[in-house]
């Protein structure tokens, strides 16, 4: 009797188990961003794990906080090459704005789930601002879409599109690209929970068909297990660029988490500031195509907006078009390639200058 009733208790074992993970993944999908705006991380924020809540922890962790945040702002995965770096973290408690405690689930090492405390402290913005430029180190500019990825499972049976069983690992991913700045975006699946794509467009990691109109990345992540080794070939597409690499674990998270910081890097190297290019410009840009007020307060907007201008001011103004005066934080090619990224305005060659682009009809 004993050993018909085992494998019953091991049912509803299992059904608790999915159960769980589906609310995990409706949790996580709610809480996923929904636009461009929603999904920037607090770059002046940092976290470190540590044992208790006590004065001596904290104080410990407080500077494993600030150099989080420093990594979040130069997108460097290290400072072992930079040796003032250190010395520094000790200013952490004098710059602290405030602090906080949360437990996070992670995934254990025995493929079950364990949970760490982590110090969450917020660090004076100018305060740390002055540290970076101090330091010299590169400015990964805080415009930052989200980086939408896909992951596809082959676990021996049936290709998988992002599998509610390996929910706990998407989590970690996506934690782990958060604390170095950049946002995960997960696909939405449809009301039966299927998602708008082919697997073999996912297998074969074309990520140029699945390229966002709003300038966000895309990630595929192909996982197949091979005896007792993962296989993991991770396709990267980020502004024109396409990267492609493999990681063979016998751990999927422990590869996953290389996939992330190698995705972090190449994203973060492709839109950082060198050190020696930063200091103060000066720019005109002259933009047309101004239909009235609203397009004008738009296009202002958008450029005081930029990470890489410190002021606007207007130099001249004509019918339909506007002369801005941009004082730059960095090199002008920075301004130039953020103005040919972010679909707001374009260059037109034959009149030297450029066109701001509609986003909506205007009457009349």
């Amino acid at each position: 009797m004993l050993s018909y009733l085992a494998p019953a208790e091991s049912a509803v074992s299992r059904t608790r188990s999915l159960m769980r993970r589906m609310l995990l993944l409706c949790l996580f999908l709610l809480a996923a961003p929904a636009s461009p705006a929603a999904a920037q991380v607090d770059l002046y924020s940092g976290e470190s794990v540590v044992a208790d809540q006590g004065a001596g922890e904290r104080e410990r962790a407080l500077p494993l906080a600030l150099e989080q945040v420093l990594m979040k702002l130069s997108g460097l995965s290290q400072f072992a090459d930079r040796p003032l770096v250190e010395p520094s973290l000790g200013r952490a408690p004098s710059i602290v704005l405030s602090y906080s405690y949360r437990n996070v689930a992670v995934p254990g090492a025995d493929g079950g789930e364990a949970t760490e405390l982590r110090l969450v402290a917020r660090f004076a913005q100018a305060e740390v601002d002055e540290l970076v430029r101090a330091l010299q180190l590169p400015l990964w500019q805080p415009e930052r879409p989200a980086l939408v990825t896909w992951l596809i499972i082959d676990d021996g049976g049936e290709r998988r599109v992002m599998p509610i069983d390996f929910t706990d690992l998407m989590v970690s991913m996506a934690d782990i690209a958060a604390s170095r700045g950049l946002q995960v975006e997960w696909p939405e699946p449809g009301p039966e929970g299927e998602y708008a794509v082919d697997p073999a467009l996912l297998w074969g990691g074309y990520t140029e068909d699945l390229a966002s109109p709003d300038g966000k990345g895309v990630m595929i992540v192909a996982a197949r297990r091979e005896g007792p080794q993962w296989a993991v070939r991770t396709n990267l597409g980020y502004r024109g660029q396409q990267w492609a690499w493999r990681v063979e674990d016998v751990d999927l998270h422990r590869a996953l988490t290389a996939v992330m910081q190698q995705a972090v890097d190449q994203v973060a190297a492709a839109n950082t500031i060198a050190a020696d290019d930063l200091g103060s410009w000066q720019q005109d840009v002259t933009v047309s195509g101004l239909r009235d007020a609203a397009d004008y307060w738009r296009l202002l907007g958008y450029l005081q907006a930029l990470s890489v201008v410190d002021g606007v001011s207007v130099v001249s103004a004509r019918p339909a078009a506007v002369t801005f005066r941009l004082a730059l934080r960095a090199v002008p090619k920075y301004l130039e390639e953020a103005l040919a990224a972010d679909g707001v305005v374009e260059w037109v060659e034959s009149e030297s200058r450029y066109r701001l682009l509609e986003t909506e009809p205007h009457d009349g």
